[in-house]
């Protein structure tokens, strides 16, 4: 398939462009771009008028819900949303049912979402077996399998020497761990952050201190050990103050949030909305703020949806009983610019978040669209307004805490390996 990407503004982070160019595809690669190769004709031509050309989007975080929560999502579901959204490239957590933490199951996953023939599925694998945080996975065997990196999703790891010797052991083979800051002890049935909401609605609540003591074990051991530590969905002012100091010591520390976290805080709960029950809990103004300050400074490298669809019955529920988690996968993209705007930073910068940077924490040779890359590409029109609708949204999970809200930025076109799998009627 021959496709030329017409008359569109492309915006490429990695390589730097940011100009008004042309882009050829064929045999599922970048073959030009400004001008046609000789001999070029296409098959089929994209006129991307008005609109923004990038690298397809990578997602951090996208539950996928299989195996063993099909009746949440399915595969097909969430990869329909994925390519919906922009999504090309995207890494599931491991927090499956069983957990991926064998080979087989990850190969069995990998060859399934091939067959969709959508986008990219990087599994992330199981820290220790059943995610019970006892006994280490044979992590060498799940990295040949196809596990681009380690971690324990959101169940606790409270051994202390287990982290230990998880660390040491991927130091050793340069596997990434990624792992989320909560110590378990401090954030016991917790639902909400410790601060003026859940007093007033007499929520349980999850401190700051949850988050800054299990992030404290996690850079003292990852000093200790020289492994390479991603911290996934950082909430708190303090957890980027300490990423920062880290990082200045030399630490070999990435981190990202989550897309909800840039514009939401504890105040959006309202009158316990069930929507607005994430993990980690939605935080004080003043950590918002933080973290859109240390995703524009550089100390955070990415965003990520967290995509989580969850029951509908799961959610309907009272706000310390509902399932956590919010679909997000088809938001990302207008998110991600309605943080760039508000932060008076340009299309690049907003770009960058989504495409480069997650891709070079995954290790893959995504995100960008030079001459020769896989032609992975999202177009999309930054003017084009639109109204979230769940009923209208392609993940089974409609559970959004921006149901009605208005978004600026729609992807139009999505490419994948070249082969146009999404296009907005």
């Amino acid at each position: 398939m021959k496709i030329h990407i017409k008359n569109g503004r492309l915006i490429d982070p990695k390589n730097g462009v940011d100009a008004k160019c042309d882009v050829f595809v064929a045999a599922g690669k970048i073959v030009a771009i400004g001008d046609a190769p000789a001999g070029f004709t296409a098959n089929r031509v994209i006129d991307a008028t008005g609109r923004v050309v990038c690298p397809g989007l990578v997602d951090l975080a996208v539950r996928l819900r299989e195996p063993g929560f099909e009746y949440l999502a399915t595969l097909e579901t969430e990869m329909k949303a994925a390519i919906a959204g922009g999504v090309t490239s995207l890494a599931c957590p491991p927090d499956t049912d069983p957990p991926l933490d064998e080979p087989g199951l990850v190969e069995m996953l990998k060859f399934s979402a091939k067959n969709l023939n959508q986008a990219h599925v990087y599994p992330i694998g199981a820290l220790t077996t059943a995610l019970k945080g006892t006994n280490l996975t044979e992590m060498a065997e799940l990295r040949d399998a196809g596990c681009v990196a380690f971690s324990q999703a959101e169940a606790p790891l409270a051994d202390t020497q287990v982290l230990m010797h998880a660390l040491q052991y991927a130091a050793t083979f340069d596997f990434p761990v990624w792992l989320r800051a909560q110590d378990p002890a401090l954030a016991k049935h917790g639902v909400a952050h410790e601060g003026e909401v859940s007093t007033r609605l007499g929520l349980p609540a999850i401190p700051v201190t949850a988050e800054t003591v299990a992030l404290s074990t996690i850079l003292i051991i990852a000093r200790e050990t020289g492994a390479r530590v991603h911290i996934a969905r950082l909430s708190s002012a303090e957890g980027v103050a300490m990423v920062r100091d880290a990082r200045a010591r030399g630490l070999r520390v990435t981190c990202d949030i989550g897309i909800h976290h840039a514009h939401l805080s504890e105040m959006d709960i309202g009158y316990f909305d069930p929507n607005c029950n994430l993990t980690p809990p939605l935080r004080s103004q003043r950590d918002r703020d933080a973290l859109r300050a240390g995703l524009a400074d550089g100390t955070i490298d990415a965003l990520c949806s967290d995509h989580t669809p969850v029951d509908e019955d799961a959610k309907q529920l009272p706000f310390s009983e509902a399932e956590p988690g919010a679909t997000g996968v088809e938001l990302l993209l207008p998110l991600a610019l309605k943080w760039a705007t508000e932060s008076s930073l340009g299309l690049s910068v907003a770009i960058d978040r989504i495409t480069a940077k997650p891709a070079s924490i995954l290790g893959i040779d995504a995100g960008h669209l030079a001459t020769g890359a896989t032609a992975d590409v999202c177009v999309f029109d930054p003017e084009a307004y639109w109204r979230v609708e769940p009923s209208a949204l392609y993940s089974l999970g409609k559970n959004t805490p921006f149901s009605g809200f208005e978004m600026r930025g729609r992807v139009t076109h999505t490419l994948v390996s070249g082969n146009l799998v999404f296009e907005k009627k």
